[in-house]
């Protein structure tokens, strides 16, 4: 079993301090759900946006050469792309 501590000072090396990821992705979503847009959007979408700017903002506080923060975006993305391609084909 990993200890906490460890595991914290694992991402901290990836995803940089908590503290300034947290002001980074609190400052992104409400740039985002400040537009009109917004409210047009499902839950999926809004969810979606929510976890792509998470992401973003451990590029921009951590470091941005780790596989997986980008792997998420695409992921993200895609499940929505493809609920976009399921209500166009009904």
């Amino acid at each position: 079993m990993t200890d906490i501590n460890e595991t914290l000072a694992q991402r901290q090396q990836t995803h940089g301090s908590f503290e300034s990821h947290a002001a980074i992705c609190q400052e992104l979503k409400h740039t985002i759900q400040l537009q009109a847009g917004w409210n047009k959007l499902s839950s999926s979408q809004r969810e979606s946006l929510d976890m792509i700017a998470h992401k973003i903002a451990r590029i921009l506080n951590g470091n941005p050469n780790v596989h997986d923060h980008w792997h998420d975006i695409a992921g993200y993305a895609t499940l929505v792309a493809e609920q976009c391609v399921e209500k166009e084909r009904e």
